[in-house]
């Protein structure tokens, strides 16, 4: 089964990649998104030629080829191109054994419980709690994520008080019956994210999710130290040093990789792998409506430490309008659960006409199929 074509479908959002086999067989995968056109560059300049001839069922070793031979460029953008072929990869292998990728992986569960999660810092407390419980009643969700602090913040607010307030409002809206978890994207300084913190338990919220700027695991930790809430981060880590530092010296309660960060399912599973012998839940981070929460979901619906909930974006086409129409079938929320589709690979197909308004470039070897 060798690589005989690697194929990209871009805009500036979003990345699909199909890979071609000598035996006929094709999979989709998908870079990580924004700056997508950046990555699929990245795809036929740093990642195709490397592979192209190879056996495709050999995923770690491809794997550890790209990285090495580009080893002088360990940065985010070689990991998101990764991210397309290992994905791709994974939907062939799968197909080829008859079933779907969280099968392939030794799940098979038919829903996952998520959580809503909002992606709006710009919205006020009053409004997110609405629509919120909106959400709620339509769909049946049992747990939610929404924003504190202002991103990378320096121990300010989106707007003075916005966050003491939306703890509050959100929690008086929805109900102590309802799991709630938070995010604030490295907005806080150790003494102030302790502050917040402990406002998070006197409103029952179990879960604080990048406290501190992620770069700053040391500060990190205080926070864990001082708080009896569970903290969470690692979405912007693709370095496997940086994950051995932070499983060894739990500096956080809950680890959360990003697939398409990641490089792909092969490398999330390493990090899940780790987790696993240090005892601590991994709680994939899949902040958008694209393939990403689809590959979550199946490593998710596999792993032994996966965590409560897959992180399920509760943002439409107001604002990531770049979502619309990629592929079918579509995600399905049932009772606060998403549906699983078990058909071989991804069990999805992409969109023919998303797919003509792409961006297109292929790199091949041999004479062109």
């Amino acid at each position: 089964m060798k690589i005989i074509s690697i194929e990209t479908f871009t805009n500036e959002y979003i990345g699909l990649l199909r890979v071609r086999t000598d035996d006929g067989d094709e999979g989709w995968g998908q870079t990580s998104t924004y700056n997508a056109d950046i990555s699929t560059q990245v795809v036929h300049r740093q990642v195709a030629p490397h592979i192209l001839g190879w056996d495709g069922d050999d995923i770690s070793n491809l794997n550890r080829e790209i990285l090495e031979r580009e080893h002088k460029f360990p940065g985010t953008y070689l990991y998101r191109a990764l991210s397309g072929l290992d994905t791709a990869l994974w939907d062939i292998k799968a197909k080829r054994a008859g079933k779907s990728v969280c099968q392939l992986l030794g799940g098979n569960p038919a829903s996952i419980p998520v959580y809503a999660s909002s992606m709006r810092r710009d919205i006020a407390p009053e409004a997110e709690a609405e629509r919120l419980l909106s959400l709620k009643e339509s769909y049946g969700y049992k747990a939610f994520k929404f924003r504190i602090g202002r991103e990378c913040g320096h121990d300010q607010d989106q707007w003075p008080g916005r966050t003491e307030a939306i703890i509050k409002q959100v929690r008086e809206v929805l109900g102590d019956s309802v799991t709630l978890l938070v995010d604030a994207n490295s907005a806080y300084t150790p003494a102030k994210a302790i502050e917040v913190g402990h406002m998070l338990q006197d409103y029952g919220i179990c879960h604080f999710e990048e406290p501190c700027p992620y770069w700053k695991p040391k500060w990190t930790r205080q926070v864990r130290d001082a708080l009896d809430i569970d903290i969470s981060g690692g979405e912007q880590d693709n370095d496997m040093r940086v994950w051995r530092h932070m499983i060894d010296n739990q500096v956080v309660n809950i680890l959360q990789p990003d697939v398409c960060y990641m490089g792909g399912v092969t490398r999330t599973l390493e990090v899940a792998e780790l987790a696993q012998k240090a005892n601590l839940p991994v709680t994939l981070h899949s902040a958008n409506l694209s393939l990403v929460t689809l590959f979550s979901a199946h490593i998710m619906g596999s792993i032994p430490n996966a965590g409560k909930y897959l992180e399920f974006s509760i943002e439409g086409l107001d604002y990531y309008p770049w979502q619309a129409n990629i592929f079918s079938p579509n995600f399905e929320i049932v009772k606060g659960q998403l549906t699983m589709n078990h058909q071989p690979g991804w069990g999805i197909e992409l969109n023919p006409e998303w797919l003509s308004q792409a961006q297109y470039q292929v790199s091949y070897t041999g004479s062109r199929f």
